[in-house]
This record gives structure tokens, C-alpha cells and sequence, in this order.
């Protein structure tokens, strides 16, 4: 790999990186039937962030990335390709809904919220990568105080005089290390024998004999977290932590729990201490500049009409108009820093049913170049959702009933007219998409879901005749109701 490589390119995962376009489309056929052309835009930009940091650094500032946007009913794919996008990518991602967003000046949500938002997932992934490095450093400390709460070693001589760290310490906890000098004073072992004694406790709790039993240990003392906000980009003081900074190290407080719970805290307090948060800030900063993609879910939403425009339509309008800068590249303050968004990609996605791509305004149209159309969903796509995918609907239901010792068996030709009744359903009422085998599959097992265990029923054959006899009244009878004046 050249060495010019974007030096933030390489927080994002090595799996990641290996991955062709066609793999990123293969890996997301495992979960989203169908949509190929929408899958296909998705994995050509997503390589593409990856071709651009290994481009020459002057060329590199100049590449910007190609905004999507996605069109297609309700219930054909478009957020879940970005869940799974979410799960596959080790790059900073964030979902949005456009109508949670408001005009400034106007009650609610303002759009530079999304690039904080991305910001703050930035800062996890970082943090989480570090910290998975310090885990075995920290596991070795928090074994070593398991190990002094168990079984106390002498103090060393000389130290009585520096057990006051702060103002505070005659108050908060000092009096536990006074009752811990008395205990030593009194203790008549000798070193080797405190030593043998220690050592024999290591090897049992590495063991795993003692994850049982109860022990006291010191935690920090997380505070309160009562913001007060000061001013923009989601800056505050957390007024709980203004008291910390006078008692060095943060407050503490004794806490009795398991041996194993006390592991899991004690290794991750050590491994926060072990990394340098100003390190984790700054990494994260650039990683969400250069990596990071942010999901605009329901943008149809906020779409405006022609013609004469009432108070909502212009409020809309105003969210197009605020979300236009951040697009197409803007500077967004926020509590780590300030953040440039012109490298970040944008992915919008709506149904379009009532409004039009052309219905948001041209400079908010011109910064999503790459359109994609998502078909609906035909019947044998239904058939293909309900079986082929990892997660598949059927396979869900099967995973619940068999938690009770049940086997549901249901055969292909019941898929089949499953998948039937689902599609006549969408064609005769609202078209939900996907989501409608939903509601076919909860009813067809809604009377077995309800009985077991008290039917004793241990097989379940669920075939074309029982689906047919389920849904008779649905399938013959078209909701009249509509058509009545």
C-alpha cells in the first residue's frame, strides 16, 4: 500500500478497506433483497473514500465526494441498506431523520446537530479502537487491585505521610486507609508469608474460584451529568465535574459487588485512565472529516411544492436552506472542536410519493448528483425476503417458538402463498412494502404464539391449506369501505 496513504484511512477497519465494490454489494445481498443498482452506487462511493486516500495530498483536497440520493415507496430497502451499512462500516456513520429539523429560529432540532451527532460516533469508535488496545495492560491492574482487596500486602514504610492527596480527604475516604494502617499494624505475618498467601489467591482468581464472591473496591464516583448550556455547537459545563477538579483523581466511592463484576469495572476504569482522550479527540475529529457519512432519512419531507406555499412550506423550505451549507461544505462548531463537512458524504433517502426530487430547491438538488430509483417489490421478492436472507422473517419466528421447545415447520408452497397474500394486500390497501409480511406473519402465528406452552404442542405444520383458511376473509373480501361516498 503507498505510503501517502491518508493517515486517518487507516482508522477505518482493514476488513473494510479489502472490500471491492462487488463484495460490499455481496455482503449486503445477505440481508436486502434485491435493489442492485441502489447497492452498486452505495459501494462505488464507499470505495471511493478509499481511493481518495491513497491519491497525492494536493489531489486529494480536490476530490470531493458524490452525495446519493435514494427514491422508492416505503418498505423497499432504503433504510435498511443504510443499517447494514452502519454494521459493516468501521467508519464514523450517522442516521437522521429530516423531520426532526427545524428552521432556525423555530422550536426544535438544528440541522448542525447531524455533524455533532457524527462527531460523537466518531469519538466512540476512536475511543473503543484505543481501548480495546489497553484491555490486556488493564486487565492486569484490575486483577492486581482484585488481588489487594482479597488479600491486603503490607503497605511500604514511609507512606503514612502522603495519604492526604487533596483538601477533601480528611472527609471523603481517608478514614478507610487509617482503619487499613491499623489492620497492618496488627497483622503478624511475615513478607513471604503474605507473599505466598497473595499469589495463591492470583492463581485462584485467574481460575475463575473466587468470581463469586463479594468484595469491596474503590470506583470512581461518576457525577451527575447536569448540563448548563453556555452557548453553540452543543458546548456546556457539566456542573458535577466542576467539584471533581479540586479532589484529584475524581471522586471515589466503595462499592460491594462480585468478584466478576468487579473485573468488568475495574477493567474498564483502567483502560479510560490508560488512553489519552486529547489523542482520541483529535483522531476522531479528522476521521469523522474524512470518513465519515451521514444518513438523511425522510427527506422527501421536507420537499415544498410549486405553487402558493402556506407557513409549513416555507418553514421546510428554511430546513433546505440551513441544510444547503453543511452539503455542500461548511465549518460546524461543535463541544471537541470545529468540524469542515466538505469531505463527508451525504446520503439522502425518501419515498417521493407526494412530492418530487425537483421539489427541493436546485442548489440542494445539484448536491446530490448520484440518483438512484428503488423498485417495488414484486412477489417474488417477498418469497426471496422470507427465506434467503440471514436474518429472514420465517427463520426469526422458527428461533422464538423453538425457545419453548417448539419445531415449526412451514412448507414452500405456504411461502409461497404467504408471500401471495402480503403482495394482494399491498395492491388492494396502502403498498407498506416489506413491512407487510409483518403483519401476515404475527397473525398466521398469532393463535400458537398465544397457546404455547399451554397446548403442549411440541411439532407445528404450518402448509398452503392453513395459510388460505388464515387469511380467507382478507383475500376475498376488497375493503369496500374506500370506495363508499
Amino acid at each position: 500500500m503507498p505510503d501517502n496513504i491518508n493517515a486517518l484511512g487507516n482508522t477505518l477497519g482493514n476488513q473494510f478497506h479489502s472490500m471491492t465494490p462487488k463484495q460490499i454489494v455481496e455482503a449486503l445481498d445477505k440481508y436486502i433483497i434485491g435493489q442492485d443498482s441502489a447497492k452498486r452506487s452505495v459501494a462505488v462511493a464507499l470505495r471511493n473514500r478509499y481511493r481518495r486516500g491513497l491519491v497525492e495530498e494536493g489531489m486529494r483536497e480536490e476530490i470531493t465526494p458524490k452525495n446519493i440520493l435514494m427514491m422508492g415507496p416505503t418498505g423497499v430497502g432504503k433504510t435498511e441498506i443504510a443499517r447494514r451499512l452502519a454494521k459493516l462500516m468501521d467508519a464514523p456513520f450517522v442516521k437522521v431523520e429530516a423531520t426532526k429539523f427545524t428552521e432556525v429560529g423555530y422550536v426544535g432540532r438544528d440541522v448542525d446537530s447531524m455533524v455533532r451527532d457524527l462527531v460523537e460516533a466518531s469519538i466512540r469508535l476512536v475511543k473503543q479502537k484505543r481501548l480495546d488496545e489497553k484491555y490486556s495492560v488493564a486487565e492486569e491492574i484490575a486483577e492486581e487491585k482484585i488481588l489487594e482487596a482479597i488479600a491486603p500486602g503490607r503497605k511500604k514504610q514511609g507512606t503514612g505521610a502522603q495519604t492526604l492527596k487533596g483538601p477533601f480527604d480528611f472527609i471523603m475516604g481517608n478514614a478507610h486507609e487509617q482503619e487499613q494502617d491499623k489492620a497492618d499494624d496488627n497483622d503478624t505475618r511475615t513478607d513471604s508469608e503474605v507473599e505466598l498467601t497473595r499469589e495463591q489467591v492470583r492463581q485462584q482468581l485467574r481460575e475463575g474460584l473466587l468470581d463469586e464472591q463479594y468484595i469491596e473496591i474503590e470506583v470512581a464516583d461518576a457525577p451527575k451529568q447536569n448540563q448548563l448550556d453556555v452557548g453553540e455547537g452543543g458546548m456546556g459545563i457539566a456542573i458535577g465535574n466542576i467539584f471533581d477538579a479540586i479532589t484529584p483523581g475524581g471522586r471515589k466511592k466503595r462499592k460491594k459487588l462480585k468478584v466478576k463484576d468487579a473485573r468488568k469495572i475495574l477493567r474498564e476504569e483502567e483502560a479510560n485512565n490508560l488512553i489519552d482522550m486529547d489523542q482520541v479527540t483529535s483522531e476522531a475529529l479528522e476521521n469523522a472529516e474524512q470518513n465519515g457519512i451521514i444518513f438523511i432519512d425522510e427527506i422527501d419531507k421536507i420537499a415544498s411544492g410549486d405553487g402558493i406555499r402556506s407557513g409549513a412550506d416555507v418553514s421546510r423550505e428554511g430546513v433546505q436552506r440551513d441544510i444547503l451549507p453543511i452539503v455542500e461544505g461548511s465549518v460546524v462548531n461543535t463541544k471537541y472542536g470545529p468540524v469542515k463537512t466538505d469531505h463527508v458524504l451525504f446520503i439522502g433517502a425518501g419515498a417521493f410519493h407526494t412530492a418530487k426530487p425537483t421539489d427541493l430547491i436546485p442548489e440542494l438538488q445539484g448536491r446530490f448528483p448520484i440518483r438512484v430509483e428503488l423498485a417495488s417489490l414484486t412477489e417474488e421478492a417477498f418469497v426471496s425476503i422470507l427465506t434467503i436472507p440471514e436474518n429472514a422473517l420465517i427463520k426469526q419466528h422458527k428461533a422464538l417458538l423453538e425457545t419453548e421447545g417448539v419445531e415449526v415447520t412451514i412448507t414452500d408452497d405456504a411461502v409461497t402463498e404467504i408471500a401471495h397474500i402480503a403482495f394482494l394486500a399491498n395492491e388492494q390497501t396502502e403498498n407498506i412494502g416489506a413491512r407487510r409480511l409483518h403483519t401476515v406473519m404475527e397473525k398466521l402465528l398469532e393463535d400458537f404464539a398465544y397457546n404455547i406452552p399451554d397446548s403442549g404442542e411440541k411439532e407445528i405444520m404450518i402448509d398452503r391449506e392453513f395459510v388460505v383458511d388464515k387469511f380467507m376473509d382478507v383475500i376475498k373480501a376488497d375493503d369496500l369501505d374506500r370506495y363508499i361516498l
